[in-house]
């Protein structure tokens, strides 16, 4: 393997078409493509500064890396990457890629990230502003995920999240088979149009949670206060611990829970209206 140690490059495409190369402390000034069309490139405790540096990359680390605001939309295409001890500052980082594997890695601008990726294996990941994160994309793994962007994880499938904090808004709409354990879910309209979405040990705030999903599942979970109007127009079956403040026109199912607030059944209520709704111990 070729090692390119201390340089610096910019301008189009300086490492075009490069295979088997290690880059150690190197900075991509202003340009673009700088790494496109390669393959086997490992780049340690290095810079980018320039547009678009990793396109068309197939097999490659990064690790101990920064990338900067001007190194937008710097991973597309690609495929079979490791990202480890890395901060982004750089928005629509990770497009039309699979085989992603990341650990301990932050991005300040999370605007767009993650769209129609595939297998994905996260580690301690950070997300931070930015719109839309995981757009479109599919089987994913992650343990570990702190999130304040807005709208994470729509029309994603085959996911599974273990111990995250997410704030955010309109979060796992039309979600395909879902599963998130030990989780903090904090935001307005969580879950809507859901398919086997399944929440275990979460808590979950926010207005209106959760309504037009198919076949929810939660277990163990709790509500905060501000949850009214939960589970409109939903099947489910859904052991709470603790109270809920509003349930309103569940389609059919079960919901159990230590205390209810209020049930709202109206004329409004979708067929067959038959879902049961106890009250532990009573």
């Amino acid at each position: 393997m070729q090692i390119i140690k201390d340089k610096e490059f910019g301008g189009e495409r300086p490492l075009f078409g490069s295979h088997d190369l290690r880059l150690e402390n190197v900075v991509i000034r202003e340009g673009e493509s700088a790494i496109k069309e390669c393959g086997n490139i490992e780049a340690v405790g290095c810079r980018f500064e320039g547009n678009y540096p990793f396109w068309h990359v197939h097999g490659f680390v990064i690790d101990r890396c920064f990338f900067d605001v001007g190194g937008r939309s710097a991973l597309w295409y690609s495929d079979h990457l490791r990202m480890t001890d890395t901060v982004v500052d750089a928005p629509k980082m990770f497009r039309e890629m699979h085989h992603i594997d990341i650990d301990n890695v932050v991005l300040n601008d999370a605007d767009e990230v993650f769209w129609r990726c595939r297998d994905l294996r996260i580690r301690k990941l950070v997300l931070h502003g930015g719109r839309y994160p995981f757009m479109f994309s599919e089987n994913i793994d992650i343990d570990g995920l702190e999130a304040d962007s807005k709208y994470v994880f729509q029309y994603v499938r085959n996911v599974t999240l273990r111990n995250a904090r997410i704030t955010t808004k309109d979060a796992f709409w039309e979600v395909e088979n879902v599963t998130v354990y030990d989780s903090e879910l904090n935001g307005e309209y969580l879950g809507w149009h859901s398919r086997n979405l399944r929440l275990v040990n979460c808590h979950i705030t926010g207005e209106q949670p959760l309504c037009y999903a198919h076949d929810l599942v939660l277990e163990n979970c709790t509500f905060g206060p501000d949850c009214d109007r939960a589970f409109e127009y939903s099947t489910l079956r859904a052991d709470i611990k603790g109270s809920i403040t509003n349930i309103k026109n569940p389609t059919s199912g079960s919901i159990t829970a230590d205390a209810i607030g209020s049930v709202t059944i109206d004329d409004n209520i979708k067929a067959p209206a038959d879902c049961v709704i106890n009250i532990r111990n009573k």
